[in-house]
């Protein structure tokens, strides 16, 4: 996968440890995204080898000129600190096109967002896209530490009064000051349902997007069966995917041989009982395309020929994908001998 290089435009503090970093396009000519869709960026690594790692756009391609990602500091995030204490205005970063599947898909009703911590990004970017080219009505609900970690407080506080009526931010804070009167507490099934039904969600017509931890998805998924919500009004994005713990792994498990058939070649090498196939594979510099390394972006796309493989997380791949066989090799573990995976 080709890579270039992006100028950047400034960087604008969101809160004390999130950073929006603004680009411009390059010379030759605009970059095309959609909005919730994420750029990979590639800085070296303490090794010498380049790092990846995704962040969803917090631009909009309908209201922004240039590009924007935002970024959080993580304990111990290689790239994500280096983004926030290093990069300045005029560097260059090189990145990866575009990629990703949380986009919008047009339906009869109005939309629900719900965020937490730093996944309004991606909401973000949709929000303000849909808000100037539809006339629905959108409702987000965000959770936050306290009143100074709420990322972009003031585009959204901008967003209601130019939309009142149609844009509606519900706030929920698990630490607040002693000053704050909104809700308190985190996000979870019971005051989901409570803040939906307090502002006239539709559950047979709306459509709901979501991003944040793993926890507050999976409290989520619940409301969404309750209430009988079909799965193709259900859309969400997971910057992490499961990982298996050293702990984890059974004493019979063994590493098993595997091929990958790509770009004309066939590469061959074996995949120990904690590591994916594409991790097994970076770690001999075999060139296989990747970006996310989270399950979500498709961009290691490959079909299981022969074999077996599991994945840590499939939610990256369609119903059809999967029937016919195909997997993500950021997320997939040979389950046995034989496993023969090509990639387009």
């Amino acid at each position: 996968m080709n890579s270039y290089f992006l100028q950047v435009q400034k960087i604008v503090q969101e809160t004390e440890d999130t950073v929006s970093i603004h680009f411009w396009h390059p010379i030759s000519g605009q970059i095309s995204y959609e909005a919730g869709q994420f750029l990979t960026v590639l800085i070296p690594g303490p090794d010498g080898k380049k790092v990846r790692r995704s962040y969803s756009f917090s631009s909009s391609p309908v209201t922004d000129s240039g590009l924007a990602i935002t970024v959080k500091r993580v304990p111990g995030g290689l790239v994500s600190n280096y983004l926030v204490d290093h990069v300045k205005a005029g560097d260059f970063l090189e990145v990866l096109p575009p990629m990703g599947r949380f986009t919008y898909t047009e339906t009869e009703g109005n939309l629900v967002f719900i965020g937490a911590g730093s996944g309004i990004t991606p909401l973000m970017s949709l929000i303000k896209t849909l808000l100037r080219t539809t006339n629905k009505k959108i409702l987000l609900i965000y959770g936050n530490r306290n009143e100074h970690s709420i990322i972009f407080k003031e585009q959204l506080r901008e967003l209601e009064s130019t939309y009142r009526g149609r844009f509606t931010v519900v706030y929920i804070l698990s630490r607040p000051g002693d000053y704050w009167v909104g809700h308190k507490g985190r996000i979870h099934e019971a005051n989901v349902i409570w803040f939906m039904k307090d502002h006239g969600v539709d559950f047979k017509n709306d459509s709901f997007y979501m991003c944040g931890p793993e926890k507050m998805m999976d409290d989520l998924q619940k409301v969404y069966t309750l209430f009988e919500i079909p799965e193709d009004r259900i859309h969400y994005e997971r910057f992490n995917a499961p990982t298996i713990e050293e702990d984890e792994i059974l004493p019979e498990q063994t590493a098993q041989t595997v091929t990958v058939k790509y770009d004309g070649e066939t590469h061959v090498f074996e995949v120990a009982p904690h590591q994916t196939i594409l991790e097994a594979a970076l770690e001999l510099d075999i060139d296989l395309p990747y970006s996310c390394q989270a399950g979500m972006c498709t961009a290691c796309l490959g079909k299981c020929l022969e074999g077996q493989v599991k994945m840590d997380e499939d939610d990256g791949l369609t119903d059809k994908e999967k029937d016919e066989g195909y997997v993500l090799t950021c997320v997939s573990r040979p389950q046995g001998p034989g496993v023969v995976i090509e990639i387009d």
